[in-house]
């Protein structure tokens, strides 16, 4: 299992709580300081069933003042979370062939079944 972390986010913090809980082994990637490549952003959203747009936190200012509004293909959003770390929403959980994001961080004990 792996979390892709914000040790200063309290969801991030909560949900890799949970997993401990559950003596789970994870490996622990603090994104901020070592970023998803985009081949791992890639296999993240496919994991997630989800488009690069959706997986962005729109309400970060960086997101507001760069981005908001703007029609940008799926591999321009990839491009911009490999940039820009802080506008991938958090926490996410892969484990196996299945991931999730931590909000709320019950939403990991799915895959700890």
């Amino acid at each position: 299992m792996k979390i892709y972390h914000n040790p200063r986010c309290r969801k991030s913090r909560e949900t890799l709580s949970i997993i401990r809980e559950h003596s789970e082994e994870i490996n622990i990637v603090e994104y901020l300081k070592t970023p998803p490549s985009k081949k791992e952003i890639k296999f993240i959203l496919k994991l997630l069933n989800m488009s690069a747009e959706d997986l962005i936190r729109k309400e970060e200012k960086l997101f507001k003042d760069l981005y908001r509004g703007k029609d940008l293909s799926q591999d321009e959003w990839v491009n911009i979370l490999h940039k820009n770390p802080i506008l991938i929403q958090r926490p996410i959980v892969v484990k196996d062939s299945a991931a999730i994001i931590g909000r709320p961080p019950i939403n990991v004990l799915a895959l700890l079944k």
